[in-house]
């Protein structure tokens, strides 16, 4: 349920930025904002695992 989420964000931001012509913002902001999610969904299988030991 949650990427659905993360769908609806990025559309939204997608349409502000397409009629304000921040394209390259738009893009620059979808990388930080996939990069931060992956370092989270690593973390909370770091945290998983160490909570295993």
């Amino acid at each position: 349920m949650k990427n659905w989420y993360y769908t609806f964000y990025f559309l939204i931001i997608g349409i502000i930025s397409f009629v304000t012509h921040e394209i390259v913002t738009f893009l620059m902001l979808g990388f930080v904002l996939i990069t931060l999610h992956n370092i989270h969904s690593t973390l909370k299988e770091i945290l998983h695992l160490m909570k295993g030991k």
